[in-house]
């Protein structure tokens, strides 16, 4: 038996003969439920959606060997569990999850079992914007410096849609796991315990969700909490709501500033080059600038990403490797075609307000701006602002299009129109804009009004461009 496998079977130990209940039949519990069977659990997966809803689901669970029952109601769930582990999706105000903290069941997420059966070291990467960005950048780090590491956790872009339990059961101990953690995967945690933790940015987000901004700040500085003085807090010293959650880790804290470094361990712009400090010895890096990713927000990505390598022991040449060729992740300022040279961006990913001021701020030419969605409780009013200044037109799609636009008239910005469908936003974009303009897709609103999902809005937004590539 190999060294990792002893770890595994050590590990297993805390789950097996236990009875687990899995809430939510959606990715996350259709990862989670074959592992806890394989470490030896009683696995029941259990959603309040009617079994016609779920009929491909149950008969995947068949197929497993796992028991699933639909219309499940929190007495069906909780009557003989040892344990619940809810999917992300799951609030904690569910009458499923109110139930159990009743009966004193206790409840665990994904991230905690996964993070209880790794053999492999977990660098974790959370924040509002750029978590996805940083973490994809951070695995191309890894990759280049010591071989086999997974991307994992809530990341999904495109292909990459590996949770953090499938990619802990699968990985041996001398692999890595790069893993982007949400929010609403941190709200039942406890022993998780990243050997790096890295905090991009807080900024108002999920407010739909969470019952206040300071809600959300304390489950983002869950990532950190069960770290010890032997780990690694990787911190954003610039956002307000980060630095505080820095200036109170247990973990060896190393800052990233897009300006100067002020601190003993830090990640910056030093002389028009990436600067790493940590330990008393300096890295330096290559220029910002040999980067394909532009905009501020994309270098506080990449100085995250290098100090975190850094920190792991990643080599300097290996990081280099990774910004140079790096092109960004699936629907983030995604290129998608140029076409009688005006350029369109899918920038699906981007839905919240904070994302899509800071990649409008980024572009360095006139846009015609594609926006809007389901709001998450969101204040539009710096997005308004941001379109007055950045925007030649705005085109408006999706449930709360009034919200956007009572948000920017009032900055004396007129040029907007409404669209059915992101067929007809592409094609009116397309008419407005002229030589040297950008098209892009940045709703700053979530997708579930009209898609189920970023991705497939973000295809739907290719599939458009391509269609106006065919005709031109």
């Amino acid at each position: 038996m190999t060294p990792s496998a002893c770890v595994k079977r050590m590990k297993s130990i805390e789950f097996k003969g236990c009875r687990i209940a899995v809430l939510g039949m959606a990715r996350t519990g259709f990862a989670a439920a074959p592992v806890l069977k394989n470490l030896g659990a009683t696995v029941t997966l259990y959603d309040s959606a009617s079994a016609e809803t779920l009929q491909e689901k149950l008969m995947e669970a068949e197929r497993m060997g796992i028991e699933a029952v639909p219309n499940a109601t929190p007495e069906d769930l909780l009557h003989d569990a040892d344990i619940v582990v809810p999917s992300p999706g799951v609030i904690a105000s569910s009458p499923f999850l109110q139930e159990a903290i009743k009966k004193g069941v206790p409840i665990l997420s994904e991230i905690e079992v996964a993070y209880r059966i790794s053999s492999s070291p977990i660098l974790a990467v959370t924040g509002t914007n750029g978590k996805t960005t940083t973490t994809m950048l951070l695995g191309e780090m890894l990759q280049n410096h010591r071989g086999r590491t997974y991307v994992a956790g809530n990341i999904s872009a495109d292909e990459i849609k590996l949770p953090l339990i499938s990619a802990a059961w699968e990985a041996e101990s001398d692999d890595v796991i790069v893993a982007e953690i949400s929010s609403f995967q941190l709200e039942w945690v406890e022993k998780f315990r990243p050997k790096i933790g890295i905090l991009t940015n807080i900024t108002p987000d999920h407010l739909n969700r969470h019952a206040s901004f300071a809600e959300y700040i304390s489950c983002k500085a869950r990532l950190f909490a069960a770290q010890e003085e032997e780990d690694v807090a990787v911190i954003n010293a610039i956002n307000a709501p980060a630095r505080t959650i820095g200036e109170g880790a247990r973990a060896q804290t190393l800052w990233f500033d897009r300006r100067v470094g002020m601190r003993d361990n830090y990640a910056c712009v030093e002389d028009g080059r990436i600067v790493v400090k940590w330990n008393g010895e300096e890295y330096p890096l290559c220029r910002p600038e040999e980067s394909p990713l532009q905009g501020t927000h994309n270098l506080e990505n990449i100085l995250a990403a290098s100090g975190a390598a850094i920190a792991f022991g990643a080599d300097s040449e290996a990081i280099n490797q990774a910004i140079r060729s790096f092109q960004g992740a699936p629907h983030r300022m995604e290129r998608v075609a140029e076409i009688n040279h005006v350029l369109y961006i899918n920038n699906s990913m981007c839905t919240n307000v904070d994302a899509a001021v800071r990649c409008l701020e980024a572009l360095d030419r006139p846009s015609v701006v594609i926006a809007g969605g389901v709001s998450k409780k969101s204040d539009f009013s710096r997005f308004g602002v941001m379109i007055s200044r950045k925007a030649k037109a705005l085109i408006l799609i999706g449930r709360d299009a009034d919200e956007i636009e009572n948000a920017t008239r009032p900055n004396g910005f007129n040029a907007i129109s409404r669209a059915q469908s992101m067929e007809e936003a592409v094609s009116m974009a397309s008419e407005i804009a002229t030589d040297g303009d950008v098209v892009i897709l940045s709703p700053a609103c979530a997708s579930f009004d009209m898609f189920p999902s970023f991705e497939e809005r973000g295809a739907a937004f290719r599939n458009a461009v391509y269609r106006l590539t065919n005709r031109s």
